[in-house]
């Protein structure tokens, strides 16, 4: 018997047929012998339509206000399920935020966890009852509704399987795994059965939409082995035990499983794309001390994501360009503020492009193997691909292109990586 947090996002809980399939997933892993807790997302959608409820009463809104409207969502399809749950016979009931209680930092809108109180949970569920549970909010100590910002209930079933202590923490999307590369673009990516928890953070960081990365990152910490499934199987298809999807896992593990199955690391782990990403660049900035610090300090305190940087080398007047990346939806923001930066930073003209494209390679393998990045550049050289900017880290190579190059590099890297499945026939 095993200890189970099973999490199911917004497109498995929307609308009354699709709960009702959760609640046979649900019940099945139960009949196997399980103790189980269900932590869910609002229906799809249902979220947006709050915060624009929240937008229309005060563009200004008051951040804890917010977080009462915004947490509602969960709240209902936490009840819904518990209802279907009860009526195919099982025992069950919602806990939400405020009752376990889940203690959170008084960051509104995106808060976070600091500990959850597991002893009336842990005891509900020994007696046979599946406790489901609201992900995305929590409550501070002058007991606030919190909310952990957008994707939190990932982060929400990680906390909790932290926190009972469970065998592993089943994450149920519209997809049944992790691949390669998005199936979409390239037909033949091959779903994956384990990936490191680094591998995933990477993965999730640069594009790959399939966990939110701060679940990644808190499982990681805690040590939480998560498996990613699909909600969208056959009422007759064996329980998530019997067909897994992707298992995230730690470095030694997978060595382990790798080694168990005598089978060589994966260079490359997969490929992901992310179009929401906006160049800048600032020319004649002067070639001083300070001058970069005069840049990115006022984007930092405006809590702006800055990735990708480039400083050409400095020209003969003592003066330099400075490139570097941002959210596709801060750039309005970051334009006006280095706009009344400008006398300040020293900049002579601000250049922005939106239509580009990060495309990354993910692997813990480049740790033990040269050459990762020469093969990237010579493959996209190849298919007269230009490279706009450059990351790295030690197990990711990110290059910005423009976007409406994307697929076609995604695809050419899936080959030169030797990522493609191969052909059944073959």
């Amino acid at each position: 018997m095993a200890r189970i947090v099973m999490k199911f996002g917004g497109t498995s809980m929307a609308g009354t047929e699709r709960i009702r399939r959760v609640a046979r997933i649900v019940q099945r892993q139960q009949a196997a012998g399980h103790e189980v807790a269900v932590v869910v997302s609002a229906m799809a959608g249902e979220t947006d339509r709050l915060v624009t409820f929240c937008r229309e009463a005060d563009a200004l809104y008051d951040p804890a206000e917010y977080d009462v409207v915004v947490a509602a969502g969960e709240q209902i399809t936490s009840g819904l399920l518990a209802m279907h749950l009860q009526a195919i016979g099982a025992k069950a009931r919602s806990w939400l935020g405020w009752q376990l209680p889940i203690h959170t930092d008084d960051a509104h809108a995106k808060a976070r966890i600091e500990n959850i109180e597991s002893d009336a949970l842990l005891a509900s569920m020994a007696s046979g009852e599946i406790a489901v549970i609201p992900g995305f909010q929590g409550l501070t100590a002058d007991n606030r509704v919190t909310t952990l910002g957008r994707g939190g209930s990932d982060t929400s079933a990680v906390a909790v399987a932290a926190a009972i202590g469970a065998d592993r923490c089943d994450i149920y999307t519209d997809v049944d795994g992790v691949y390669t590369t998005d199936p979409r673009i390239v037909a033949k990516a091959r779903k994956l059965s384990h990936v490191t928890y680094e591998e995933m953070l990477e993965l999730a960081s640069v594009g790959s939409k399939v966990l939110q990365t701060r679940s990644v990152s808190l499982a990681m910490k805690e040590g939480v082995r998560v498996q990613v499934l699909s909600s969208f199987i056959d009422d007759d298809a064996p329980a998530a035990d019997t067909i897994p999807g992707t298992m995230i896992v730690s470095d030694e593990e997978l060595a382990k499983i790798q080694e168990d199955l005598e089978m060589e690391r994966q260079l490359i782990t997969g490929i992901a794309a992310d179009k929401n990403e906006a160049k800048i660049t600032l020319t004649r900035i002067a070639d001083r001390p300070g001058a970069v610090a005069a840049i990115f300090s006022p984007l930092a305190a405006a809590n702006i994501n800055v990735d990708m940087i480039i400083q050409n080398i400095a020209k003969d007047k003592g003066e330099t360009d400075v490139t570097f990346t941002v959210p596709g939806a801060d750039l309005a923001r970051t334009q006006a503020l280095l706009e009344g930066q400008k006398e300040a930073i020293g900049y002579f003209r601000m250049i922005s492009d939106s239509k580009v494209a990060k495309i990354s390679v993910v692997g813990v393998g480049m740790k033990s193997h040269a050459g990762v990045a020469s093969t990237m550049f010579r493959s996209l050289a190849d298919r007269g691909i230009n490279i706009q900017a450059i990351s790295t880290s030690e197990i990711k190579v990110s290059v910005l292109i423009d976007e409406d190059e994307t697929e076609l590099a995604v695809r050419v890297l899936h080959t030169a990586y030797g990522l493609d499945a191969q052909d059944e026939a073959a």
